[in-house]
């Protein structure tokens, strides 16, 4: 990644993790994300997480190794999760994190949608990665403003010992120019199947392995649905493969509209690949025309809150580009 990072590998080592029980209400996991920038849910997908770390074992086994110490010179990563795992379409649809997806990302965005799934593999001796704001891929000057929900899945078990990620609690309302300072983080130390859910603007990265045992983590990214999503999903997920996920799968991997007039295909429902089509190009039976939007988004496009600019009043030299 391009954005800024901070080179000085911290650690906080007997900070209290922020760790919530599986069956604690959605509101208060988010207010409890929302206050802290993380938070840890407990074996919230067992089963699940070990199945999908059984299904991924031979794609990670034939990954390539990071070439730089962003990606990391002993850490393997796999990309274009959902079409090389059952268990991690399950995952990526869980209810919990959708929940909190729609506590995070609905306040300024009619729909999200997945931005990101991928293997983060560290092997023995891997180095502590920078750290990092995820948010900060967009250009935006703070984090003022949600853009992504990203999770990591323990698909093995996470300890100090062998890289268990690194998150600095609270610095999600940090400004602009303020950085991570020696043991301001603290290691998500949490047992397979649990989850870390954190937010754009929270400073984080991997940590460095010590143990003589591999470490890995399932990251599933959420973003607002008008943002250009990092992972290209529609590459990763094309329409002969996304024809076998559900619906609301294919719907949150971007066969969906980003809000009225965003995403749609041939003048209608991107979903419509997948359906059959009337002769009036509308809903399968229907003899209404395609449109580009739907009420129930244009409804949800109007509930949201607008975001607003500091370079306002506009002017020629507000929309001019600075070389």
């Amino acid at each position: 990644m391009s954005h800024s990072e901070a080179t000085v590998p911290v650690s906080a080592p007997m900070a209290e993790l922020n760790i919530a029980a599986p069956d604690l209400p959605h509101d208060a996991l988010a207010e409890s994300l929302v206050e802290h920038g993380y938070v840890i849910i407990a074996e919230l997908a067992v089963a699940l997480a070990r199945q999908a770390r059984e299904e991924l074992a031979p794609h990670i086994e034939a990954a390539p190794r990071g070439y730089d110490s962003f990606l990391g010179e002993h850490t393997k990563r796999v990309g274009g999760i959902l079409q090389k795992s059952t268990a991690a379409r399950e995952l990526v649809m869980h209810p919990t994190v959708l929940a909190l997806c729609d506590r995070t990302l609905l306040r300024h965005a009619a729909r999200y949608q997945l931005n990101f799934s991928g293997i983060m593999h560290l092997e023995p001796g891997a180095a502590a990665q920078p750290l990092h704001c995820d948010g900060l891929l967009y250009p935006f000057a703070n984090q003022a403003v949600t853009t992504l929900m990203p999770t990591m899945w323990a698909l093995s078990e996470f300890s100090r010992e062998n890289g268990g990620t690194l998150v600095v609690p609270g610095s999600h309302l940090w400004p602009a120019d303020r950085r991570p300072q020696p043991g301001e983080a603290v290691n998500a130390e949490m047992p397979t199947g649990s989850l870390l859910v954190y937010l754009s603007g929270t400073w984080h990265g991997g940590g460095e392995n010590r143990s003589s045992r591999p470490r890995t983590g399932l990251s599933l990214q959420y973003s607002l649905g008008w943002l250009r999503q990092e992972e290209n999903q529609y590459l990763a997920n094309p329409p002969e493969v996304a024809r076998d996920y559900s619906e609301g799968l294919r719907r949150l991997i971007g066969y969906d509209y980003g809000g009225p007039y965003l995403g749609f295909v041939d003048g209608g429902d991107p979903h419509s690949l997948f359906e059959p089509r009337s002769e009036s190009g509308g809903a399968p039976g229907s003899e209404t025309p395609a449109m580009r939007s739907t009420p129930e988004i244009d409804a949800a496009f109007e509930a949201i809150e607008r975001i607003r600019c500091e370079n306002a009043p506009l002017s020629p030299e507000t929309l001019r580009r600075k070389d």
